[in-house]
């Protein structure tokens, strides 16, 4: 029930942000739909996804070409939220906090509530279809300019990681980065081997098991995206972590493959790609939990480490406050950080 009133909140979130907003010249959110080989599979994940675009105000008379940011939804989420703050995208608009772009949202929400912009061999090639598919779709449909030094990636939670894994992997495709706090960075606290969340997956033998808590759905699509498995039913993947009564059973190969795919963990194969990368940047709330807050901190310790520049924010507020509003972090901090950094027409 608490996970239900915070997803309820968030929705109340998005359309309070929005009311209000209209007195500003509106952009147009267009909704389209695209199949991608990419995300053919035997698991039943749909291959044809929707695609929310937002196209700014004059752009049908314009003939302008126009730079693209890509805007990874969450957890639980879609498409659809593009409709909601479509308004906020008007306003910095408007106040000049940006100039006039494109914006894009997929839907790539999947039967395990979401796919982390990851290629799984059992359930798609996620990452493939939004770096690769997408972007040349929205090339081909829309005015773009089609270069990486015009196109951002940007997310939050769920999404802000697909941000970063999927700019670390496609620094070709993308110039530069913003992560609004991003999950999934690493093993720690309620994704750690010591939570109850390993007790209780452990214990499940349906789905429905699964659904009673949040963390168990988190790590469950972790699994599917980064260790599937065909040899597994019922859930057709493998966890790292189990406990067979008190003792705790860990499994070294599937740490591997989920190490593999968490950004502090790919920092030392990807420098490079990091070094290409013309701007990084991530935020978070102080109170979202210490699970965003102390591995956000890791990811942005371990890249001045190695001495990648980026911008590391912690802010007074929770996992979704402040963010989808006037005064939020996306018409104050994201979308002037990309008017900064994107090559405008």
């Amino acid at each position: 029930m608490k996970m239900k009133r915070w997803l309820l909140g968030t929705y109340l979130t998005l359309v309070v942000a929005s009311y209000g907003l209209a007195q500003y010249p509106a952009g147009t959110v267009q909704l389209d739909s695209l199949h991608s080989k990419s995300l053919e599979n035997n698991m039943g994940e749909h291959t044809t996804r929707a695609v929310a675009v937002y196209l700014p105000p004059g752009y049908k008379n314009s003939g302008i070409r126009y730079p693209v940011i890509y805007f990874l939804h969450g957890f639980f989420g879609d498409a659809n939220m593009l409709k909601p703050i479509a308004g906020i995208l008007d306003f910095a608009i408007a106040t000049q906090r940006i100039r006039p772009f494109i914006l894009v949202i997929p839907d790539e929400k999947t039967s395990y509530e979401g796919s982390f912009y990851s290629n799984s061999s059992l359930y798609g090639q996620w990452e493939d279809f939004t770096a690769i598919d997408l972007v040349a779709y929205i090339d081909q449909h829309f005015r773009t300019l089609p270069d990486r030094d015009s196109r951002g990636i940007t997310g939050h939670s769920m999404g802000g990681y697909g941000a970063l894994k999927i700019a670390m992997d496609h620094p070709e495709t993308f110039s530069s980065v913003y992560a609004l706090s991003p999950g999934a960075l690493t093993i720690v606290r309620e994704y750690g081997p010591n939570s109850e969340t390993y007790r209780e997956l452990s214990a499940a033998r349906t789905l429905e098991d699964v659904k009673k808590t949040y963390f168990g759905q988190v790590i469950l699509a972790f699994a599917k995206s980064w260790s599937p498995n065909p040899q597994r039913p019922p859930f057709y993947c493998d966890i790292p972590f189990e406990y067979a009564g008190d003792s705790l059973i860990v499994h070294p190969e599937v740490l591997h493959k989920w190490y593999a795919n968490m950004p502090v963990h790919m920092i030392d194969s990807h420098l490079q790609n990091l070094q290409k990368l013309k701007a990084i940047k991530l935020d978070w709330g102080r109170n979202s939990g210490e699970r965003f807050t102390q591995q956000c901190r890791m990811f942005s310790e371990r890249l001045e480490n190695v001495g990648i520049t980026h911008f590391a924010e912690e802010y007074i507020g929770t996992h979704t406050s402040g963010i989808y509003t006037k005064d939020g972090r996306i018409p104050q901090q994201m979308l002037p950080f990309f008017d900064y950094y994107l090559k405008f027409e």
